[in-house]
């Protein structure tokens, strides 16, 4: 196995390649195309407007209202979809009597749901965080009962065999065994978690949150100030799924799995 130490330079530098290979193309495809800035801006045009969107403060004000809406949406959907997840895989009957109702809410996109919450919920915030939680409770709740069904049913006579009661079983072989599918199911949680708190700015457009700064963007014609602010989302979610992925290296280090 390779060691960690030589891994994370050989890691940053394909980043760091892979980043400006992408800056090369977009620059290019900006020069070939004779595209006009409204249509596509360069990148020299959106680290432009990048500058000026932080130096007179809009979008670190924005994007901590949003921030503020991801990370309770989040744990809060990690909080309810996990316990539940516990026991839809454990329960025949909560599975047969559930279920049907949480597949089929699938159904219903979370765009047609958010207005309801709006006239639900008097708090804007809250509104917001709520669709957030709706968007990150399902995945998260299936790499639940995927990782607790995946546990071999020979471990579990291993462990009664032992006598072990209910909560050893929990704690010394459920967690562990399904660990790395729940882990995997809070990285997609993650990322998923800005979309919906994106999705619940746009229904709430209050001045607040880098989804009302995006549509005002949109709506001024500036189209470098809509790729900033795409920037700064996909950012934020990809530094929210490195700290899930740096969580679960540790975790499976542990266990020896890593």
């Amino acid at each position: 196995m390779q060691s960690p130490i030589h891994k994370t330079p050989i890691s940053a530098l394909s980043a760091v390649g892979s980043a400006v290979a992408f800056v090369c193309a977009w620059q290019l495809l900006v020069w070939l195309g004779g595209y006009d800035k409204f249509i596509l801006p360069g990148p020299g045009d959106v680290a432009r407007q990048f500058v000026l969107l932080t130096a007179d403060g809009r979008l670190p004000r924005h994007a901590y209202h949003t921030i503020s809406e991801v990370i309770p949406g989040l744990l809060l959907g990690t909080a309810i979809a996990t316990p539940l997840g516990y026991l839809l895989a454990k329960s025949p009957l909560a599975d047969k009597l559930l279920s049907p109702y949480l597949i089929a809410s699938q159904a219903i996109p979370v765009i047609a749901i958010a207005p309801l919450l709006t006239i639900w919920i008097s708090s804007t915030y809250w509104s917001r965080v709520v669709v957030a939680i709706i968007v990150v409770f399902f995945p998260i709740l299936i790499n639940v009962i995927a990782g607790l069904r995946s546990v071999p049913i020979e471990l579990y006579e291993v462990m009664r065999s032992f006598r072990a009661t209910r909560w050893q079983i929990f704690t010394y072989l459920e967690v562990p065994a399904s660990l790395p599918i729940l882990l995997a199911g809070l990285k997609m949680g993650a990322t998923l978690s800005v979309i919906g708190a994106l999705v619940g700015e746009f229904v709430q457009p209050r001045s607040q949150g880098l989804g009302f700064l995006l549509l005002t963007a949109r709506y001024q014609f500036k189209t470098d100030a809509v790729f900033v602010v795409m920037l700064t989302l996909a950012a934020i979610a990809l530094s929210l799924y490195a700290l899930v992925s740096t969580a679960e290296r540790r975790l499976l280090r542990q266990q020896g799995k890593f």
